[in-house]
């Protein structure tokens, strides 16, 4: 049948990370589409869906900042989508830490292309209890969620492995 080698395993992981950054970028093209800046939808008594820009980083960490942080996180972004393909190329094998370092490098592309292209982050899911919201997010912050997530969890696992 067929055999998985390093550069086919390497593949999947850069296939998985292209899924997730095409399903970033359509579901932001299509709300940019249907949604002002501002705009907001209720789905349910604890989700919305709202358009957002973010200049900044993770929970708007610098989005206040005269403009030259748009640059600072564009060089950062480069960084780590460098320093994860080196990682994906490292250690194709191993399945979870592989899946994690796939899930946060689709992420970072998606993110990155917005901050090219539009100068700040587009989020647009919004979950809420109440009056408290938590900040805006989008797929791209999914997937780096669920890889830093799983980077935990496959580390945990190898420090048990080892006892």
């Amino acid at each position: 049948m067929f055999r998985s080698t390093p550069s086919s395993g390497m593949l999947n992981w850069l296939g998985l990370a292209f899924i997730i950054l095409i399903a970033d970028q359509f579901s932001k093209v299509l709300l940019m589409g249907y949604y002002q800046l501002g705009d907001s939808t209720y789905v349910t008594s604890f989700f919305n869906i709202v358009r957002v820009h973010n200049r900044g980083a993770a929970f708007s960490f610098l989005s206040d900042a005269s403009g030259w942080q748009r640059w600072f996180f564009t060089a950062i972004g480069i960084a780590a989508v460098l320093f994860i393909l080196w990682m994906l190329k490292s250690h194709p094998g191993q399945r979870l830490f592989s899946f994690a370092m796939a899930c946060i490098l689709g992420g970072a592309i998606g993110n990155l292309v917005d901050r090219v292209l539009y100068g700040h982050v587009v989020d647009f899911l919004d979950l809420h209890y109440q009056h408290w919201h938590f900040p805006a997010f989008n797929i791209a912050d999914s997937a780096i969620t669920i890889g830093a997530a799983c980077l935990i969890l496959d580390e945990l696992r190898r420090v048990r492995r080892t006892r």
